[in-house]
Protein backbone atom coordinates (compact mmCIF):
# COMPACT_ATOMS: atom_id res chain seq x y z
CA UNK A 1 0.00 0.00 0.00
CA UNK A 2 1.81 3.48 -1.03
CA UNK A 3 2.00 5.74 1.63
CA UNK A 4 0.42 8.70 2.93
CA UNK A 5 -1.25 10.93 -0.13
CA UNK A 6 0.06 13.52 -2.26
CA UNK A 7 -0.78 15.36 -5.18
CA UNK A 8 1.81 13.97 -7.09
CA UNK A 9 1.06 10.75 -6.34
CA UNK A 10 -2.58 11.13 -7.41
CA UNK A 11 -2.79 9.55 -10.89
CA UNK A 12 -6.68 9.23 -11.62
CA UNK A 13 -8.71 12.11 -10.26
CA UNK A 14 -12.73 12.21 -10.64
CA UNK A 15 -14.53 15.23 -8.96
CA UNK A 16 -18.18 15.17 -9.02
CA UNK A 17 -19.06 13.47 -11.68
CA UNK A 18 -22.51 12.82 -12.40
CA UNK A 19 -24.06 11.32 -16.15
CA UNK A 20 -27.74 11.94 -17.03
CA UNK A 21 -29.02 9.86 -19.81
CA UNK A 22 -32.56 10.87 -21.21
CA UNK A 23 -35.15 9.11 -22.93
CA UNK A 24 -38.08 11.62 -23.80
CA UNK A 25 -39.05 13.08 -20.91
CA UNK A 26 -37.92 10.42 -18.75
CA UNK A 27 -34.38 10.55 -17.27
CA UNK A 28 -31.89 8.62 -15.26
CA UNK A 29 -29.40 9.61 -13.04
CA UNK A 30 -26.62 7.15 -13.29
CA UNK A 31 -23.99 8.95 -11.71
CA UNK A 32 -24.36 11.27 -8.28
CA UNK A 33 -21.17 13.37 -7.91
CA UNK A 34 -18.74 10.84 -7.46
CA UNK A 35 -15.52 11.82 -6.95
CA UNK A 36 -12.51 9.92 -6.23
CA UNK A 37 -8.54 9.63 -6.44
CA UNK A 38 -6.11 6.57 -7.33
CA UNK A 39 -2.57 6.65 -6.27
CA UNK A 40 0.45 5.21 -8.34
CA UNK A 41 0.98 1.54 -7.43
CA UNK A 42 -2.62 1.78 -5.62
CA UNK A 43 -5.10 -0.94 -6.27
CA UNK A 44 -8.63 0.32 -5.83
CA UNK A 45 -11.57 -1.90 -6.12
CA UNK A 46 -15.14 -0.90 -6.58
CA UNK A 47 -18.01 -2.71 -5.87
CA UNK A 48 -21.74 -2.73 -5.96
CA UNK A 49 -25.29 -3.96 -6.54
CA UNK A 50 -25.69 -3.87 -11.03
CA UNK A 51 -27.40 -1.05 -11.77
CA UNK A 52 -25.68 1.22 -9.53
CA UNK A 53 -23.68 3.09 -11.91
CA UNK A 54 -20.25 1.05 -11.78
CA UNK A 55 -19.75 0.91 -15.95
CA UNK A 56 -20.56 4.04 -16.23
CA UNK A 57 -18.07 5.52 -13.77
CA UNK A 58 -15.81 3.05 -15.87
CA UNK A 59 -16.38 4.57 -18.78
CA UNK A 60 -16.19 8.81 -17.81
CA UNK A 61 -12.90 7.83 -16.24
CA UNK A 62 -11.43 6.18 -19.88
CA UNK A 63 -12.68 8.61 -21.62
CA UNK A 64 -14.91 6.39 -23.41
CA UNK A 65 -18.16 8.27 -22.29
CA UNK A 66 -18.47 12.27 -21.29
CA UNK A 67 -19.79 12.83 -17.94
CA UNK A 68 -22.42 15.29 -17.94
CA UNK A 69 -20.97 16.98 -15.03
CA UNK A 70 -17.78 17.06 -13.09
CA UNK A 71 -14.07 16.29 -14.03
CA UNK A 72 -11.29 13.74 -15.00
CA UNK A 73 -8.18 14.43 -14.88
CA UNK A 74 -5.40 11.29 -15.72
CA UNK A 75 -1.89 11.92 -14.76
CA UNK A 76 -2.28 15.93 -14.73
CA UNK A 77 -4.41 15.93 -17.74
CA UNK A 78 -8.21 16.49 -18.05
CA UNK A 79 -9.80 14.12 -19.86
CA UNK A 80 -13.32 15.07 -20.29
CA UNK A 81 -15.13 17.95 -21.94
CA UNK A 82 -12.95 17.30 -25.00
CA UNK A 83 -13.79 16.03 -28.42
CA UNK A 84 -13.81 12.41 -28.94
CA UNK A 85 -10.60 12.21 -31.09
CA UNK A 86 -8.99 14.44 -28.47
CA UNK A 87 -10.35 11.96 -25.67
CA UNK A 88 -9.00 8.99 -27.75
CA UNK A 89 -5.47 9.99 -28.05
CA UNK A 90 -5.32 10.74 -24.34
CA UNK A 91 -6.65 7.50 -23.87
CA UNK A 92 -3.92 5.91 -26.04
CA UNK A 93 -1.21 7.55 -24.15
CA UNK A 94 -2.12 7.04 -20.42
CA UNK A 95 -5.03 4.27 -19.99
CA UNK A 96 -5.22 0.97 -20.23
CA UNK A 97 -8.71 -0.66 -20.20
CA UNK A 98 -9.03 -4.22 -19.73
CA UNK A 99 -12.91 -5.42 -20.48
CA UNK A 100 -12.74 -8.91 -20.47
CA UNK A 101 -12.12 -10.59 -23.99
CA UNK A 102 -13.58 -7.38 -25.91
CA UNK A 103 -10.12 -5.79 -26.12
CA UNK A 104 -9.27 -8.17 -28.75
CA UNK A 105 -10.36 -7.75 -32.47
CA UNK A 106 -11.37 -11.48 -33.76
CA UNK A 107 -9.48 -10.59 -36.90
CA UNK A 108 -6.51 -10.30 -36.05
CA UNK A 109 -3.21 -12.14 -33.80
CA UNK A 110 -2.63 -11.37 -30.79
CA UNK A 111 0.40 -9.69 -31.19
CA UNK A 112 -1.09 -7.97 -34.32
CA UNK A 113 -3.65 -6.59 -31.81
CA UNK A 114 -0.83 -5.25 -29.49
CA UNK A 115 0.82 -3.30 -32.42
CA UNK A 116 -2.29 -1.74 -33.08
CA UNK A 117 -3.17 -0.57 -29.83
CA UNK A 118 0.31 1.13 -30.23
CA UNK A 119 -0.14 2.51 -33.49
CA UNK A 120 -2.16 4.72 -31.88
CA UNK A 121 0.46 6.76 -29.70
CA UNK A 122 3.12 8.49 -32.15
CA UNK A 123 6.63 7.21 -31.91
CA UNK A 124 8.41 4.00 -31.32
CA UNK A 125 6.56 1.95 -28.41
CA UNK A 126 8.33 1.37 -24.94
CA UNK A 127 7.69 -2.08 -25.02
CA UNK A 128 7.64 -4.85 -28.06
CA UNK A 129 4.56 -6.63 -28.51
CA UNK A 130 6.31 -9.53 -28.20
CA UNK A 131 7.82 -8.55 -24.25
CA UNK A 132 4.00 -8.03 -23.47
CA UNK A 133 3.28 -11.52 -24.57
CA UNK A 134 6.07 -12.79 -22.70
CA UNK A 135 4.95 -10.97 -19.71
CA UNK A 136 1.76 -12.24 -19.61
CA UNK A 137 2.36 -16.30 -20.60
CA UNK A 138 2.00 -15.95 -24.14
CA UNK A 139 5.29 -15.76 -25.81
CA UNK A 140 4.22 -19.02 -27.35
CA UNK A 141 1.04 -17.59 -28.73
CA UNK A 142 1.83 -14.80 -30.50
CA UNK A 143 -0.06 -15.70 -34.16
CA UNK A 144 -2.69 -16.98 -32.66
CA UNK A 145 -6.58 -15.69 -33.40
CA UNK A 146 -8.42 -15.19 -30.36
CA UNK A 147 -10.95 -17.40 -31.44
CA UNK A 148 -7.73 -20.29 -30.72
CA UNK A 149 -7.80 -19.07 -27.48
CA UNK A 150 -9.01 -20.93 -24.05
CA UNK A 151 -10.96 -18.28 -21.72
CA UNK A 152 -7.63 -18.18 -19.46
CA UNK A 153 -5.27 -16.65 -22.52
CA UNK A 154 -8.19 -14.44 -23.78
CA UNK A 155 -7.61 -12.42 -20.42
CA UNK A 156 -3.98 -12.71 -20.67
CA UNK A 157 -3.78 -11.20 -24.16
CA UNK A 158 -6.37 -8.67 -23.25
CA UNK A 159 -4.43 -7.43 -20.29
CA UNK A 160 -1.07 -7.38 -23.05
CA UNK A 161 -3.20 -5.03 -25.60
CA UNK A 162 -4.22 -2.89 -22.34
CA UNK A 163 -0.48 -2.25 -21.53
CA UNK A 164 0.46 -1.92 -24.92
CA UNK A 165 1.66 1.68 -24.21
CA UNK A 166 2.72 1.12 -20.49
CA UNK A 167 -0.22 3.37 -19.41
CA UNK A 168 -0.42 5.28 -15.85
CA UNK A 169 -3.50 4.25 -15.12
CA UNK A 170 -5.15 0.53 -15.91
CA UNK A 171 -8.70 0.24 -15.49
CA UNK A 172 -10.62 -3.15 -15.86
CA UNK A 173 -14.26 -4.10 -15.89
CA UNK A 174 -14.93 -7.20 -14.28
CA UNK A 175 -11.68 -8.83 -15.85
CA UNK A 176 -12.35 -12.16 -13.77
CA UNK A 177 -16.04 -12.33 -14.34
CA UNK A 178 -15.56 -15.46 -16.81
CA UNK A 179 -13.02 -16.84 -15.36
CA UNK A 180 -12.32 -20.73 -13.09
CA UNK A 181 -10.85 -19.96 -9.74
CA UNK A 182 -6.63 -20.83 -10.85
CA UNK A 183 -6.95 -18.56 -13.56
CA UNK A 184 -8.39 -15.87 -11.86
CA UNK A 185 -5.78 -15.75 -9.48
CA UNK A 186 -3.17 -15.45 -12.15
CA UNK A 187 -4.95 -12.40 -13.85
CA UNK A 188 -5.22 -10.79 -10.37
CA UNK A 189 -1.41 -11.28 -9.34
CA UNK A 190 -0.71 -9.61 -13.07
CA UNK A 191 -2.77 -6.70 -12.19
CA UNK A 192 -1.61 -6.16 -8.58
CA UNK A 193 2.01 -6.60 -10.36
CA UNK A 194 1.30 -3.56 -12.86
CA UNK A 195 0.28 -1.58 -9.51
CA UNK A 196 3.76 -2.93 -7.77
CA UNK A 197 5.20 -1.30 -11.17
CA UNK A 198 3.74 2.29 -10.39
CA UNK A 199 0.47 1.95 -12.33
CA UNK A 200 -2.55 3.13 -10.57
CA UNK A 201 -5.41 0.31 -10.74
CA UNK A 202 -9.19 0.27 -10.15
CA UNK A 203 -10.69 -2.75 -10.80
CA UNK A 204 -14.61 -2.89 -11.00
CA UNK A 205 -15.35 -6.25 -9.78
CA UNK A 206 -17.87 -8.45 -8.11
CA UNK A 207 -15.20 -10.83 -7.10
CA UNK A 208 -14.19 -11.46 -3.28
CA UNK A 209 -10.53 -12.27 -4.36
CA UNK A 210 -10.48 -8.68 -6.05
CA UNK A 211 -11.52 -6.95 -2.88
CA UNK A 212 -9.48 -8.61 -0.56
CA UNK A 213 -6.70 -7.59 -2.80
CA UNK A 214 -7.46 -4.14 -2.93
CA UNK A 215 -5.82 -1.60 -1.07
CA UNK A 216 -9.16 0.26 -0.91
CA UNK A 217 -13.10 -0.68 -1.46
CA UNK A 218 -15.36 1.94 -2.74
CA UNK A 219 -19.19 0.71 -2.90
CA UNK A 220 -20.92 2.89 -5.69
CA UNK A 221 -25.21 2.50 -4.77
CA UNK A 222 -27.60 4.23 -6.71
CA UNK A 223 -24.99 6.60 -8.69
CA UNK A 224 -23.03 7.34 -5.45
CA UNK A 225 -19.80 6.57 -3.82
CA UNK A 226 -18.75 5.43 -0.23
CA UNK A 227 -15.02 5.04 0.67
CA UNK A 228 -14.53 2.10 2.45
CA UNK A 229 -11.36 1.55 4.61
CA UNK A 230 -7.88 0.59 3.25
CA UNK A 231 -7.84 -2.88 2.67
CA UNK A 232 -10.87 -4.98 3.40
CA UNK A 233 -11.61 -5.33 6.35
CA UNK A 234 -14.83 -3.64 8.19
CA UNK A 235 -15.80 -2.95 4.47
CA UNK A 236 -19.47 -3.84 3.47
CA UNK A 237 -18.18 -4.46 0.01
CA UNK A 238 -16.36 -6.90 0.92
CA UNK A 239 -19.01 -8.60 2.59
CA UNK A 240 -21.13 -8.30 0.21
CA UNK A 241 -18.69 -9.89 -2.19
CA UNK A 242 -17.29 -12.97 -0.31
CA UNK A 243 -21.13 -14.27 -0.90
CA UNK A 244 -19.41 -15.72 -3.64
CA UNK A 245 -16.29 -15.18 -5.53
CA UNK A 246 -18.76 -14.43 -8.68
CA UNK A 247 -22.20 -12.76 -7.87
CA UNK A 248 -24.29 -12.52 -11.26
CA UNK A 249 -24.38 -8.83 -12.58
Amino acid sequence: MPSGPSDDDVVLAARELYRFYRAGEEETLALRGVSLQVRRGETVAVVGPSGAGKSTLLACLAGLDEPSGGEVRVAGVRISHRPETERARLRARHVGVLVQSRNLLPHLTVRDNIRLAQHAVRGRPAVRAEALLEQVGLGRRPSALPRQLSGGELARAGLAVALANSPAVLLADEPTGELDGTTEELVLRMLRDRAADGCAVLIVTHSAEAVRGADRVITLDDGRAQEGHEGHEGHEGTAQAKESSHVPS
